[in-house]
């Protein structure tokens, strides 16, 4: 099943951490779905998904890190918080280095545990929003007909409107209506959303 909201995942194989962890989350009304190894999470994972992930490292069958290059093969979106024993400190490092968001130390406390979690959901928050903006600034851009294009790349880029009708080999009242239009199809109201627009094209590209 599909989770429409965000969700702390847990994978672990040793069912009283898995309990332990469900019973602190249920604790402070937190969604959660548990995984008693990394192959039963692999197989029902969709990428829908939304919120994170709290994963042992070592784990009998495919650890945690194999999970990780899984869901790294497959472009998971969820961020991954490692729960590590003493020996597995470089393996942890090692996961980090790879995108984990962070690592935990087994016997936690649960405090430390959800203010981990917290920054986790924010931050894969925070991704979800980049991405939806990029894709509805891509869709506003693609809106435009190639003149209208060409109009904003040059508006954006500063140039007045009269410069524009002289490059273009256009009146400078059609730059104005192609302006216009472009102003009404990316829902701008200035100048600078215009720009907003151009940059997250930009830096996202």
């Amino acid at each position: 099943m599909v989770s429409d909201s965000p969700m702390v995942f847990i994978v672990d194989d040793e069912e009283p951490v898995r309990d332990a962890i469900g019973m602190l989350l249920d604790s402070v009304d937190i969604p959660h779905r548990e995984f008693a190894d990394a192959t039963a999470f692999l197989n029902a994972y969709e990428a829908a998904w939304q919120g994170c992930l709290v994963l042992d490292i070592r784990m009998p069958g495919m650890s945690g890190l194999e999970l990780q290059q899984r869901l790294i093969e497959l472009h998971a979106g969820l961020p991954i918080i490692f729960i590590t024993g003493h020996g597995d400190i470089p393996m942890a490092v090692e996961a980090m280095r790879r995108g984990a968001v962070d690592f935990i130390r087994k016997p936690f406390r649960d405090q430390e545990l959800l203010d981990r979690i917290n920054q986790a959901m924010a931050i894969e928050e925070a991704q979800r929003e980049r991405v939806q903006g990029l894709e509805k600034a891509r869709t506003l851009h693609a809106s435009l007909t190639p003149r209208e294009a060409e109009v904003f790349e040059r508006v954006t880029s500063g140039q007045a409107n009269k410069v524009i009708a002289i490059e273009l080999g256009i009146s400078e009242r059609t730059v104005e209506i192609h302006r216009s239009q472009v102003m009404h199809k990316t829902n701008s109201r200035s100048l600078a959303d215009l720009v907003r627009l151009k940059l997250r094209l930009e830096t996202e590209d």
